[in-house]
């Protein structure tokens, strides 16, 4: 993993510490396991952190609490407003709701109902027109742009890259010995913010991001270094859906060490995997750290190795047939 060269790319490890403070009385502190089975297989010790299982569902909820925290007066009035795939708005809306703050979440109209449902359950308006992310994050600026209230990006920000590194923090203070992470990577803000806290206090932890083939758009700008459109192919990764812009990209280029791509396949037998071997419930975006583990995408792997399990809503429907229940 290279350094940051500038303190404006990704957060320091002290404003992750500083975040995990703030946003502890809402955020649970989730188990990292030890899985046998993963680990008799790669032939070394492998570790899931289940972010399956935090609060709404995924990690999201850790950088939206840290961003909501952090509001002024004037802002909290106006309100926040987001694009998002599902788990980020599912994140600003728990979070805006519990501080008083109104929240407005622009989805694709594909937005699982697992998704949508934590949205709407935490109260915050909703609006599905969009026919997918990169069409939802348009409307969400166009939105904030018109009303004043504050665009909060599901990647980018170092406030809430600081919320989602606190997933390194716990790993690493968990796992001391912990020498790989592998981690989803849609837009960069999960692998930035935990990039930015292994880059000052762990870093000989190497950190590799994963997509699925069909969700590859921060692999293709890193090997282009270039940002990358995102052509909206089917996938059941659908939070790593998204085009990459120049600020995602160099994130990603700040955090990680390189990226393992497993087919679509992969992902939905990862997720199997975890259900019948883990009893785990994990959405694709969730399971493509694992995916890519299984199929043997991720290269050299030095152990202890600890897999981030990012998130667990996926449509029951889905689950069962991807399952075979």
């Amino acid at each position: 993993m290279t350094g940051s060269p500038t303190a404006s790319i990704l957060p320091s490890a002290a404003s992750v510490r500083e975040a995990a403070a703030r946003i502890a009385p809402h955020v649970v502190r989730t188990p990292l396991a030890r899985s046998e089975g993963l680990s008799a297989f790669l032939g070394g010790d492998v570790w899931l952190k289940h972010e399956c299982g935090q609060h709404t569902g995924s990690f999201k909820l850790r950088g939206a609490s840290n961003v909501v925290a952090l509001l002024d007066a004037p802002a909290r009035v106006k309100g926040v407003v987001a694009s998002s795939a599902g788990n980020h708005g599912a994140g600003i809306a728990a979070a805006a709701a519990s501080a008083g703050v109104p929240c407005m979440v622009f989805i694709p109209r594909t937005a699982p109902a697992a998704k949508r449902g934590w949205i709407t359950a935490a109260g915050a308006a909703v609006d599905a027109s969009a026919p997918h992310y990169d069409d939802a994050e348009a409307l969400a600026r166009a939105f904030a742009a018109e009303t004043g209230a504050m665009f909060v990006s599901p990647c980018t920000g170092l406030d809430l890259m600081a919320g989602q590194g606190t997933v390194a923090l716990e790993i690493v203070e968990d796992l001391p010995s912990v020498r790989t992470i592998v981690t989803s990577v849609g837009g960069g803000g999960l692998s930035g913010g935990m990039g930015g806290f292994l880059n000052d206090a762990a870093p000989h932890v190497t950190l590799i991001g994963a997509q699925s083939a069909n969700t590859d758009a921060m692999a293709r700008a890193l090997s282009a270094n270039a940002p990358a459109d995102d052509p909206h192919l089917p996938t059941v990764c659908d939070g790593l859906s998204g085009l990459v812009d120049a600020e995602m990209l160099a994130q990603g280029r700040e955090s990680l060490d390189r990226i393992a791509i497993a087919s679509e396949d992969a992902v939905r037998d990862a997720i199997a995997y975890l259900w019948i071997e883990e009893g785990l419930r994990v959405e694709g975006a969730g399971a493509a750290g694992v995916a890519a583990l299984l199929a043997g995408t991720a290269g050299d792997v030095p152990f202890p190795c600890a897999v981030v399990l990012s998130g667990g809503n996926i449509d029951d429907a889905l689950h069962r047939e991807i399952c075979g229940l």
